[in-house]
């Protein structure tokens, strides 16, 4: 029995004397009701038992369900609804909150971590969520090639993860981790994960609904279509407040944002710069843009390899020299990419970590800067022995002319804009270019099979991650095996700073050394950041009457270090029928009726109600 139900059984209101209505009058409101049924539009009778769905159009493709195997930022979005972390982000200023952990404590040398993991949180199969649980996530890490696959760096210092107790986690280290409050890993259900026999070919897309703990349960799923959630009634949190959450892939933007405008969907983001103008102001619409969390960066390939030191793809082996890779990254004027592709929505790009997180933000000092400049980088190119032909043509010793393969996505309208700044650009100085923009990019790039790729990551508030995939340590152990690379870089000197800055706890000492990461990787010259985009998304607020964004001041809704926004988004309130709607009409007709036939009727019931609302 409710609480309000208790309360009313012990303070029964007094009988007051019985309420008689004329035979007249009730075969009126019979028909009253009737009438109301049959006139009110199919909607509204049925608005009680509809779903109150919240759509969300995205122009990324799942690459894997399987949180041990996926990297593409719609599918880690998706896993952060699906499982907790030990700790999430708090979405004001991203500093460390409870999540499955409700507290956390080092040891003394900071070898020693021990959590405590809350005792009600439930899998959605009705199961206790334990410590148990994430000691096999993090073991099974630690044991399993192709489970370390997308979240291997966080594990790599573990020495020991155990479960004494349900409710006690305890990971001893090799030595001291900066990322022990930061640890970005969907923890899973051992009784349901135990029994997958191969993690690296575990799709985790076959069974519906799939066990998870976090506020939305997955309960549905077609590649390169959709993705359908449903709340967890009985998330620790509380239930997220839509009744279905589903992410439904768009190929082409603007389909994306026609179907916006049609209400077919309620959330788009990546909109290009023409889109967000065209959506501003337009009814039942907003815009929502603040600066953005990822980078536009060009990535050169400096030659595919392995960890057991095999070489595989076809990267052009001109790039193996940095003065090449300096020569093509100072013929981008990213000014004019600014004005005419990003159109103002977006900040020039200098270090690896963008302005947002100004704590680890980065940027060369003016000897260091591989700023515009055609000049210098034809000179460069003459040193390194790329001169040009009668037909101004680069050619090295070989006499084959400098033409190089630009993977891209074929999604992004802004790759292919920059593309043909590019072909422009490399042109004049004598160099070929060929854009490929494929709708799967995946493939070619774990392959090595390009030459240049635009690339771009979303930053977490802690940089490890993005800092750890250039590490050789994230290369694939073998060309048949996937890695955490990003695109091959392997440099002993990055390495050393990486190690450096995971085993630093004072703040500022490490984002110093963070700091100098950024500048070798700068220095090296495989990867030249272009701009730091805005968020750009926009909502229907006949759909969505409010959602969080992170930071809540002036921050991004997609894409989120956490699952703050699908969770806490309130479907918007439709109201009541308006009084010129079938509805309104007839219950006006009926009122006039009662008006006329029982006047001292409606006053009496007037003030019973109104003595009734005060008690």
């Amino acid at each position: 029995m409710s609480t309000q139900a208790l309360h009313d059984s012990k303070h029964p209101r007094p009988a007051g004397p019985r309420l008689r209505v004329p035979r007249v009058l009730a075969a009126v409101l019979t028909l009253a009701t009737a009438l109301a049924t049959t006139l009110a539009p199919a909607p509204q009778r049925a608005e009680a038992q509809e779903k109150r769905v919240l759509t969300v159009a995205v122009a990324q493709s799942v690459d894997s369900l399987n949180p041990f195997l996926a990297t593409r930022l719609v599918s880690t979005s998706i896993h952060r609804l699906m499982y907790e972390y030990l700790t999430d982000y708090d979405p004001g200023d991203a500093h460390a909150v409870p999540g499955l952990a409700t507290a956390w404590k080092p040891s003394p040398d900071k070898l020693t971590w021990t959590y405590t993991i809350r005792s009600n949180a439930k899998w959605s199969d009705g199961q206790q969520v334990t410590a148990e649980d994430a000691a096999w996530t993090f073991q099974k890490m630690m044991t399993d090639e192709g489970a370390a696959t997308a979240n291997g760096s966080f594990v790599g210092n573990f020495s020991k993860v155990t479960a004494p107790s349900p409710t006690k986690l305890v990971i001893e280290l090799k030595k001291p981790q900066a990322t022990m409050t930061a640890l970005d890993v969907p923890i899973v259900p051992k009784h349901i994960w135990e029994k997958v026999k191969d993690i690296s070919k575990f799709t985790n897309d076959k069974t519906f609904p799939i066990v998870g703990d976090g506020p939305f349960v997955l309960t549905g799923y077609k590649a390169d279509s959709y993705v359908r959630l449903e709340p967890d009634k009985t998330f620790w949190r509380g239930a997220p407040k839509f009744d279905e959450l589903v992410f439904k892939y768009y190929k082409d933007g603007d389909a994306a944002v026609a179907a916006l405008q049609k209400g077919e969907v309620s959330f788009v983001s990546g909109l290009t710069p023409a889109q967000t103008t065209a959506l501003r102001g337009q009814s039942d619409i907003k815009v929502n843009e603040a600066p953005g969390r990822r980078f536009y960066a060009l990535a050169t390939n400096p030659g595919a390899q392995a960890r057991n030191g095999q070489k595989f793809g076809d990267g052009d082996p001109s790039l193996l020299d940095e003065r090449v890779r300096h020569a093509l990254f100072m013929a981008v004027d990213r000014g004019t990419l600014l004005d005419k592709v990003f159109q103002g929505h977006a900040v020039e790009g200098e270090g690896y970590i963008p302005p947002r997180f100004s704590t680890y933000f980065w940027k060369p000092s003016a000897a260091q800067e591989l700023s515009y400049d055609p000049a210098k980088a034809a000179q460069l190119l003459d040193e390194a022995g790329y001169r040009t032909n009668s037909d101004g043509k680069r050619t090295g010793k070989n006499g084959k002319p400098l033409t190089y393969r630009v993977l891209c996505h074929a999604t992004d309208p802004n790759d292919k804009a920059v593309g043909q700044y590019l072909k422009e650009w490399w042109g004049k100085l004598g160099i070929g270019m060929t854009l490929d923009c494929l709708d799967n990019v995946t493939d070619p790039w774990l392959a090595g099979k390009y030459d240049l790729a635009i690339d771009g990551w979303s930053v977490n508030p802690d940089p490890d991650f993005v800092l750890s995939i250039h590490t050789c340590a994230a290369l694939p152990a073998t060309p048949k095996d996937t890695g955490a690379t990003d695109n091959f870089i392997c440099d002993k000197k990055y390495d050393e700073l990486y190690a450096q800055q995971l085993a630093e706890y004072a703040p500022v000492k490490r984002a110093d050394l963070v700091k100098q990461m950024e500048s070798r990787l700068y220095d090296l010259g495989y990867m030249n950041v272009m701009a730091y985009p805005n968020a750009m998304e926009a909502y229907r607020t006949d759909q969505i009457q409010s959602i969080t964004t992170m930071p809540e001041k002036s921050g991004n809704i997609y894409g989120q270090d956490g699952y703050w926004s699908w969770w806490s988004a309130v479907p918007a309130d439709h109201g009541n029928p308006p009084d010129n709607s079938p509805t309104g009409t007839v219950i006006w007709i009926v009122a006039g009726v009662v008006l006329l036939g029982g006047t001292g009727l409606l006053l009496t019931t007037r003030r019973r109600a109104s003595a009734d609302d005060r008690e």
